[in-house]
């Protein structure tokens, strides 16, 4: 049996800890340690980890723990930073979304995996959603150009509004999420992003007079694809369409069904629908819309429900993730595509961010 991967896993917020309880799932890992900054104070953790070492620093956890693997979780401003840090070290890395906050950045991350000859996963969700890689396989069959219509606006109340203004300090809503939904649009079309256009909006006094908690995004492909996104925080967004999946082709349609009958919001909530991410990684029937029509151009074909047979809880989309990065480094993956993608990803979401903050149209590189 192969000897198991002691991983270190640094910021443990709600993701942290949900990989961390992922990596201590999975046979072939070993959870070795445990690092943020207020850890001491925390008193939330499962009673299994009590013997697991605990750092403050990140640095001196990564030279006592000295780990196979670095679970990157932390706010977005640290992801370069730390994940060049555990190459260094010799660790693979696995890194949660955004992967940087700047393209150099992202691309500095890309070559230190590679010049250490690491695994580098990013935790980029629809390539391990059973419903996510049926909606690609659908929408391929749909012709070109293909239109894509998505987004994911919270209503963040109670904790998740005070977590989502932290992580306002590092990125905003549509480069935070965007990431996610963007590469999915690039997936599904295979071509290759050239125009971004974006539009923003602050609409709240509690973030930085220079950030934005509303935006929406266009991208145009070179084959005449374009995709839309929105993404929104805050107490004050409806949840009547928050959560759209949506891509059109000149032979019909493929849409993830969207929750129905979201309750309410009532007086004194400190959560709701919306945020929870439980909600978002939810595995929903598909519906697909056939375009041929015949006389008096009447439908030919009905719409298809589609069900998927996967009903993945977000911890076992979590655990999903992380047992393939387990396979990766045993098998020797060639991760170069992915890391890719990443940076594609990111380049398109900083484009609109760009967009945002200038009001200009964004040229992407060839």
């Amino acid at each position: 049996m192969a000897e198991k991967l002691r991983v270190l896993v640094v910021g443990l917020g709600h993701m942290g800890v949900s990989h961390a309880k992922a990596y201590d799932q999975i046979e072939g890992y070993e959870l070795a340690g445990l690092c943020a900054r207020s850890v001491a104070k925390r008193t939330d953790f499962p009673a299994e980890w009590a013997g697991i070492p605990r750092f403050s620093d990140y640095y001196e956890a990564l030279a006592t723990v000295k780990p196979d693997v670095v679970a990157v979780c932390t706010w977005p401003n640290t992801h370069a930073e730390y994940a060049i840090a555990a190459f260094e070290a010799g660790a693979h890395v696995f890194l949660e979304k955004p992967i940087a906050q700047t393209v150099a950045e992202a691309e500095s991350v890309v070559a230190a995996a590679k010049r250490t000859n690491k695994k580098l996963l990013v935790g980029l969700s629809p390539p391990h959603s059973p419903m996510w890689v049926k909606l690609q396989e659908i929408a391929k069959t749909l012709g070109k150009p293909l239109v894509m219509r998505m987004n994911l606006n919270q209503q963040s109340i109670g904790p998740a509004w005070n977590w989502h203004k932290d992580l306002m300090e590092s990125a905003s809503p549509i480069v935070d999420c965007g990431v996610h939904y963007v590469d999915a649009m690039c997936a599904v079309t295979g071509a290759r992003p050239i125009r971004v256009h974006a539009i923003g909006a602050r609409l709240s006094d509690e973030i930085a007079p220079d950030m934005y908690n509303y935006g929406q995004l266009q991208v145009i492909f070179d084959d005449g694809s374009v995709g839309w996104y929105e993404a929104a925080w805050g107490p004050m967004l409806s949840q009547t369409a928050f959560i759209v999946k949506d891509i059109i082709g000149p032979k019909g349609s493929v849409s993830v069904i969207s929750p129905e009958n979201v309750p309410p919001t009532p007086q004194g909530a400190t959560s709701a629908t919306s945020s929870e991410i439980s909600t978002h990684s939810k595995i929903r029937p598909l519906r697909l819309h056939h375009a041929t029509i015949g006389p008096d151009n009447a439908l030919v074909h009905g719409d298809e429900d589609i069900e998927i047979a996967e009903a993945l809880t977000h911890a076992q989309l979590t655990e999903r993730k992380q047992t393939y990065l387990l396979d990766a480094i045993r098998e020797d993956w060639d991760m170069s595509d992915h890391m890719r993608r990443a940076v594609d990803s990111m380049r398109i979401v900083l484009a609109a961010d760009e967009s945002i903050r200038t009001g200009k149209l964004i040229e992407l590189p060839a």
